[in-house]
């Protein structure tokens, strides 16, 4: 049963204006890190023999649709931090509507106060790969967190006192971009930071004084994409391409002469990327070794620690399955505690015996999997994320005792308190084999009353979304709980989430896979997993959707438009059309190996020409909703104006839909509230599942809708009863 790719290529006008990007975030937050003890088992195929069908999609009695605002409302309490003396939680949560930082004593947790008040897009929690944007001050009095503009990730460097709640803006420079490259105790009021003309690479650094918000030159740019501080905020390596587009690390010698130390090959480079956007690299508390990820002479990312004097290599762990996918450091003397792998979910390996005791209770707090995610300065504290896919979040104050006191774990809340008590259905791994031997770890969930005992054999096949990922390189399906997964399940949709080749975490071998595949074996390895599902009766061929941002959004475009058979509808979000025009901050050798076409030469243009979704626009046979911030530096709105007029020429059913407040992806709670209203109709009219009519969900939100405003119910009459956009008077909609 399995489908290949047939283009037929026809030569458009594909010029644009504007850039399209790689690296990028996955919109719809359902994945991160996590770990566990114990795997389950994928899915290995055998079907269960069923009596007659008892239940459909239109058969859900027992099981109340559940309203899309609390089921997608935005969590009470993302990326909680312990503070470095122990006294102080922190927390960002909604406040009126937009998220901002709450912070409680550690003895009465539940006695919280704001210490920002943003009515706007708020303060982010994570960036793309995850990471937690915020961090406490040294002395446990102010929290730094940094700012941009509406998406536009021009970003500024804040700084709040938690006992006043006074916020200042450190680094107020316009059309700059300012990013912290290091924090040092013996420095606590100075960091070091990056700051660049956005867009234009090659950053200065500076040391920014906490205090007075001063800047002082440190580093002149002479080439390097990029420098790493040590813990005193001494500039110590800094990071160019090399001539064979790999990376070249250099070493800072006292005499101000820079020595390569350590190369990165081409091939090489795809695994190590994963340490960049972890923030993995990190120097040992006397700045003599350097903590990185390294892929040479092997499959598999492992950790290794570099000595700065000597250059030499020492492995301190690897695994033959997958890369590393995280390290735990003592929280003061910066040294590797413990490591974790993902295969079909997480799992940690302490390296430091003492630690065996608390993985050990951690494991018997909950069967979810474990995080630590902050700790104190003296390790009493600890924060712990749990996760289980069909329970949300879980953060626990796990209390390592201080001699005197015994050890205890204390649950603070969970991440959406308002989903606590449903029946959710649980999360599925199955693997998939590609032709050429690649294991596509991936997963999937059914709406609860299709399979009523939770084997992942559903009484009928259901309709099914097919959810990509961004990225594709510093980013994969993981096992997580996912509110998007239990809002399709509660309509009476399954979703699978997707790995492929690209995703990160699976070694070299399958990372470089990508390289010339976009739009190639990449979307095969798609539709392998949907004949996966269909051939088991998993998933109804007729009713199968695809979503997805950014990277997954171009999979989108290239699912309706190269393969216009296979999908019912699908969803792009921030999605490039047009490969054929690189970005002005892209290494144009480095990124036309790995796409497959150089747009410097005429073989290299057509080539990314037939792998751009726009030139097949007028392929389309089914509905297309597409999604759009205005202020998107990743993937510019040109991308998806182009791909829009050439789908309305053809006579496509599309629907575009513009935020002019918003960057990559849709961050002020009322702008993502109005875009799944519309989302859930949109579905509703493909995969025939069940929907809140759109009424005030529209109320608040800057939505645009240019194009396709007839093909979504109820849309053009909320759109006509808004009061409020939520953007400022001078720029309100007319």
């Amino acid at each position: 049963m399995r489908r290949s790719l047939h283009v037929k290529f026809t030569l458009a006008d594909s010029r644009s204006r504007y850039p399209v990007a790689l690296m990028a975030q996955t919109l719809l937050l359902i994945a991160g890190l996590s770990a566990c003890q114990s795997e389950t088992p994928p899915i290995q195929g055998t079907q269960k023999q069923q009596s007659p069908v008892v239940t459909s999609v239109t058969d859900m009695s027992g099981y109340p649709l559940l309203p899309l605002e609390r089921l997608m409302a935005q969590p009470q309490y993302s990326v909680p931090q312990v503070s470095p003396d122990g006294r102080l939680i922190s927390w960002i949560g909604p406040l009126e509507g937009s998220p901002n930082l709450f912070v409680a004593d550690v003895s009465n947790p539940t006695a919280a106060r704001p210490i920002t008040q943003y009515t706007d897009d708020g303060v982010r929690a994570t960036d793309v790969s995850g990471n937690v944007l915020y961090r406490w001050h040294w002395d446990s009095h102010s929290i730094i967190f940094p700012r941009d503009y509406g998406g536009d990730e021009h970003w500024d460097i804040h700084i709040v006192d938690v006992t006043t709640g006074e916020v200042r803006n450190l680094t107020p420079m316009e059309d700059k971009a300012v990013e912290i490259i290091g924090y040092g105790r013996k420095a606590p009021d100075e960091l070091l930071v990056k700051i660049e003309v956005f867009g234009q690479g090659q950053p200065d650094v500076y040391r920014l004084n906490l205090m007075s918000g001063e800047t002082e030159l440190v580093m002149p740019n002479s080439g390097f994409l990029g420098f790493l501080a040590d813990n005193d905020l001494n500039v110590r390596m800094g990071v160019k391409y090399s001539a064979q587009q790999g990376l070249d690390f250099y070493r800072l010698n006292s005499d101000g002469s820079w020595e390569n130390l350590y190369q990165v090959t081409a091939d090489d480079l795809p695994a190590f990327s994963t340490a960049i956007y972890q923030k993995m690299i990190r120097f040992d508390q006397a700045n003599e070794h350097v903590y990185i990820y390294d892929a040479q002479n092997r499959d598999k990312a492992a950790l290794v620690k570099i000595n700065l004097n000597s250059g030499e290599l020492t492995l301190l762990a690897e695994d033959d399955r997958v890369d590393i996918a995280g390290v735990l450091y003592h929280p003061v003397e910066n040294r590797v505690q413990a490591y974790a792998t993902t295969w079909l979910r997480n799992k940690w390996h302490a390296m430091d015996e003492s630690l065996l005791p608390d993985f050990k209770r951690l494991g018997e707090i909950s069967e979810g999997d474990w995080h630590v995610l902050s700790r104190s300065d003296d390790d009493r504290y600890w924060i712990v994320r749990y996760r289980l896919s069909h329970e949300p979040t879980a953060f626990y104050l796990y209390d390592r005792g201080d001699g005197s006191r015994s050890i205890t774990a204390q649950r603070l809340f969970s991440a959406t308190p308002q989903l606590e008590g449903l029946e959710l259905s649980k999360l599925h791994p199955y693997i998939v084999t590609t032709d050429d031997g690649f294991d596509l770890v991936s997963y999937y969930m059914l709406p609860p009353w299709s399979d009523p005992d939770q084997d992942g054999m559903p009484n009928e096949p259901v309709p099914m979304i097919v959810l990509v990922h961004g990225g594709p390189s510093d980013e994969r399906a993981l096992f997580a709980f996912g509110a998007l997964l239990h809002w399709f399940a509660n309509r009476g949709y399954g979703t699978m989430y997707v790995n492929f080749r690209g995703s990160a975490g699976f070694g070299k071998a399958y990372m470089n896979a990508q390289t010339a595949e976009w739009g190639g074996r990449m979307h095969q390895d798609i539709l392998d997993q949907v004949d996966w599902a269909v051939s088991r009766n998993i998933a109804d061929a007729e009713k199968i959707a695809l979503l997805g941002g950014s990277y997954g959004g171009y999979e989108v475009l290239v699912g309706m438009t190269m393969t216009p058979d296979v999908f019912a509808c699908g969803i792009d979000i921030v999605g490039p059309s047009n490969l054929e025009v690189f970005m002005p901050h892209w290494n144009v050798d480095t990124m036309s190996v790995r796409l497959g076409g150089d747009p410097r030469t005429a073989e290299g243009r057509e080539f990314l020409r037939s792998r751009s979704p726009i030139n097949f626009a007028g392929q389309t046979r089914n509905p297309v909703l597409i999604g759009q911030g205005a202020n998107d530096s990743r993937v510019p709105q040109d991308q998806s104006d182009t791909v829009v007029e050439k789908m309305q020429a053809a006579g496509v059913e599309v629907t575009y839909v513009v935020y002019p407040d918003e960057g990559h992806g849709f961050l002020r709670p009322a702008n993502s509230n109005a875009f799944n209203a519309i989302m859930e109709v949109f579905l509703a009219n493909c995969l025939g599942g069940r929907y809140e009519p759109i009424a005030n969900q529209i109320e608040g939100s800057s939505t645009q809708v240019p194009v396709g405003v007839e093909h979504i119910e109820g849309l053009a009459g909320a759109l006509a009863r808004r009061t409020d956009t939520g953007l400022p008077k001078d720029k309100a909609l007319d």
